[in-house]
């Protein structure tokens, strides 16, 4: 026989307008852009997340019906969603590079471009885990570390005596390094404008692409773009860390992290950067 101290709280029964407010709590969460500092309901919505269990269960499950997988909760993010490659709310880069180029080369590229700007603006394990750590990049920035880090590759290569071009199936940055280096830092149209194949055109669409889904703002124009990261970007970078590819970036050393700053190794003076890169920079 139990007593009344036996039995535990019941949960209040879910009512139609807790659907709605969970509802309403994703539909602000795929608002990139938006953050709750800007909204007052979403504000609301945040917190009764966090400090009412129920409801936050409901919110995770309208979540996980739309295919969706919550990062996190919180004042920072919002609610910060990834969406299942099942999901109907799914942007696959796939369909991303198609829209961006359409030659099979340069999809490799961008997807080269999205690589490179994780890396620089997170290059440390630290950096994921501080909430607080703002990374910041250019677009001309991160074309001279690519073009550094093909530069490495090459030497590697050299060093190997494996300085063939590689087949079009090679894994990891293998395949894509000769390629970038071998394009047009920026090229020109007839009225001056960047071509959209050159790579600093390559970087700036990639960058752009960043804008829109909420992962980066924009400072200045400075260095052809410079921008800074959000809390949605960190969250999504935490899991492309632990790709193979973005380590061989970072192991190759064009980004040394000494006193918890990070900038680029200086230039070989025979390699032809765009002017006035402007260097990726850091601050807490």
């Amino acid at each position: 026989m139990t007593t009344p101290q036996d039995e535990s709280p019941r949960e209040s029964p879910v009512t139609p307008a807790d659907v709605a407010d969970a509802a309403r709590l994703v539909s602000f969460g795929l608002q990139a852009k938006l953050l709750p500092a800007r909204d007052a309901e979403y504000t609301e919505l945040v917190r009764r997340h966090r400090e009412d269990p129920p409801f936050a269960r409901l919110a995770d499950a309208v979540a996980a019906g739309l295919g969706l997988v919550v990062l996190e909760v919180s004042v920072r993010a919002g609610m910060a969603l990834a969406a299942a490659e099942d999901s109907v709310f799914a942007v696959k880069m796939g369909d991303y590079s198609r829209r961006a180029a359409s030659e099979t080369t340069d999809r490799f590229l961008h997807g080269l471009a999205h690589l490179a700007v994780a890396a620089l603006a997170f290059p440390r394990p630290e950096d994921l885990a501080d909430e607080g750590y703002l990374g910041r990049v250019s677009v001309n920035g991160v074309d001279a570390f690519v073009r550094q880090a093909c530069r490495r590759l090459e030497e590697q290569a050299e060093l190997a005596g494996d300085n063939t071009d590689p087949a079009s199936d090679a894994p990891g940055l293998e395949a894509a390094w000769r390629v970038w280096a071998r394009r047009s830092t920026t090229g020109a149209t007839k009225d001056a404008r960047r071509l959209a194949g050159s790579t600093i055109g390559i970087t700036g669409k990639a960058v752009a692409f960043l804008v829109d889904s909420g992962f980066l703002q924009k400072t200045s124009d400075d260095a052809g773009g410079t921008y800074r990261t959000t809390a949605r970007y960190q969250l999504q970078v935490r899991d492309l860390a632990a790709s193979a590819a973005m380590a061989e970036l970072l192991d190759l050393g064009v980004v040394p992290v000494t006193d918890g700053t990070a900038t680029l190794l200086p230039a070989d003076q025979s390699e032809e950067l765009v002017a006035d890169a402007g260097l990726p920079f850091y601050s807490l």
